[in-house]
């Protein structure tokens, strides 16, 4: 993935009390999202959060740096309520939570139309240089713009 300059506790989300405020995406569910059980399966949450990630790097990086290649590296999800099919869109709240020298990671939450928190992952990438595909310092310019997009989101519970 390349980042480039575009052509249990169901309670909802708290605010972000950190430096920023998430970025809030809207996204629209589809019927064929759906499982056996009549929630909105796993594997397309998983997709959710993808997709979220892709509208906040083309938000957060517009007219900003032309390319920061990237892969994830780690992604964990909590499920903390079933996501039930709508017709009024989820949102999917994002923002950077920590920034190292070669990685950094997105929190984020999907949060139903009926104002259920369902769902937070974190996940981790890490800068690559697309010649080797070894890792790579962070430019100072996407540097500036991962930190800017910085804010508090809810935590994942620890594990046992």
């Amino acid at each position: 993935m390349a980042i480039d300059t575009p052509p249990g506790d169901s309670r909802p989300a708290e605010p972000a009390a950190g430096p920023g405020a998430p970025l809030e995406i809207e996204l629209q569910l589809r019927w064929g999202d759906m499982d056996l059980n009549a929630h909105v399966n796993n594997v397309q949450v998983s997709r959710l959060f993808e997709e979220g990630r892709v509208r906040a790097f083309s938000q957060w990086f517009a007219g900003g740096i032309d390319r920061l290649p990237v892969v994830v590296v780690r992604q964990d999800v909590e499920f903390r309520a079933p996501l039930y099919y709508s017709l009024e869109p989820v949102v999917v709240r994002q923002a950077i939570t920590r920034v190292g020298t070669s990685s950094y990671t997105i929190g984020a939450t999907i949060t139903a139309a009926d104002g259920t928190l369902c769902a937070l992952a974190r996940t981790t990438l890490v800068a690559v240089d697309p010649t080797t595909n070894r890792p790579t310092a962070i430019p100072q310019s996407a540097r500036d713009i991962l930190e800017t997009n910085r804010a508090d989101i809810p935590e994942l519970r620890p594990q046992n």
